[in-house]
């Protein structure tokens, strides 16, 4: 009967994530030759814990279909996936973080540039928003504790800095969330073979989350109604 039960009340009120079961995801040959450990990285990459990496997010060719020619990077952020476009409808799908709810963003840019294990620099923004960035204003050098991880392609519109990322750092616990501060983070097992696969000037496509954007346009009416007096604070 308690079985009975336990299923009932699974069967009513899953809802897909069952971290909290802790029953770990399978992997296959190919997640384990993926995500093995890197150590001819200036700093080793351990191997990713494929127990906890969702299978869905792992990167993986996958049939696309898309007007954007090959070698194009379509930034899926309600999805959660990154797009390398191919050949014939085809596409090396990865799975990705995106920004917290009002730290999205969405266009189209260009890869101008690239780095491994790079320097974060906090915008000023942030750094105003949160105190704990402000020992690195002028630069966290590259390494294990930098938040944009192993490497980071830099978007830019019409000559100037997004100050938007696409980068590593991510952990497989995370994907598929809105985490970040606003950049398209992926694990670093991830973000090293699309670095590897993509070269400066390529075209990057970053789609609108609808879920992302109704909530920020409902926060901003709410705080304008708190403005003006007509909600209570």
């Amino acid at each position: 009967m308690v079985m009975i039960g336990l299923a009932v009340s699974l069967s009513g009120c899953a809802t897909g994530n069952l971290d909290w079961l802790g029953v770990a995801y399978d992997s296959t040959e190919t997640d384990r030759r993926n995500y093995a450990a890197l150590g001819g990285e200036r700093f080793p990459i351990a191997a990713a814990d494929l127990g906890k990496l969702d299978p869905k997010y792992r990167r993986q060719p996958v049939a696309y279909a898309t007007s954007e020619p090959a070698g194009t990077i379509v930034v899926d952020t309600a999805q959660r996936y990154l797009y390398l476009v191919g050949e014939n409808g085809r596409a090396m799908r990865y799975g990705i973080e995106v920004g917290r709810e009002g730290f999205g963003w969405s266009g189209v840019a260009t890869i101008a540039r690239k780095a491994q294990w790079p320097t974060w620099t906090p915008p000023a923004e942030m750094v105003a928003r949160d105190p704990r960035t402000a020992p690195f204003a002028r630069g966290m050098p590259g390494g294990p504790e930098n938040p944009l991880g192993a490497r980071a392609l830099y978007l830019y519109q019409g000559g100037r800095d997004t100050l938007y990322r696409i980068h590593g750092g991510g952990r497989p616990s995370t994907l598929g969330k809105a985490t970040s501060s606003g950049c398209i983070r992926l694990l670093d097992h991830d973000v090293i073979d699309l670095f590897n696969r993509v070269p400066n000037g390529a075209r990057t496509v970053v789609l609108s989350d609808p879920r992302l954007a109704a909530r920020q346009e409902n926060n901003s009416t709410t705080a304008s109604a708190r403005a003006d007096g007509t909600v209570p604070m």
